[in-house]
């Protein structure tokens, strides 16, 4: 009986142990990828700044189309959650949520694709 008591009381010290480092840890590898991807572009553009060339190739020019673009991959994303509900009433409740948002946002894409290249054409 101790045993089992001394269990029980392991595993709920083990899951409250995973309800904060979980998310600790989370939030501390986005903080340092974060962290390394801009002193490195800090890096290079002074690199570049001291060999006398202009740092502004970093800047792109942004795309007319970008958020038609994104509001189709948006929208197809949302059907494919709508989708993986009906899907998850048959079959594994993640597999379904995660085939139908990636399928319908590939969807998405492809049509926002071709919608983009008829309008660049009739420009």
């Amino acid at each position: 009986m101790r045993q089992i008591v001394k269990t029980v009381i392991n595993d709920k010290k083990l899951n409250v142990m995973e309800e904060i480092f979980v998310p600790i840890g989370f939030f501390l590898a986005l903080f340092a990828i974060l962290y390394v991807y801009w002193s490195n572009r800090t890096k290079e553009r002074l690199a570049l700044i001291e060999k006398g060339i202009d740092a502004g190739i970093f800047k792109s020019t942004p795309s007319k189309y970008a958020l038609l673009k994104w509001g189709i991959f948006l929208m197809g994303a949302a059907v494919g959650v709508i989708a993986g509900y009906i899907l998850s009433l048959v079959i594994n409740e993640v597999v379904a949520y995660f085939a139908m948002i990636f399928l319908f946002g590939g969807v998405g894409l492809i049509t926002a694709y071709l919608i983009i290249k008829k309008l660049s054409q009739k420009e």
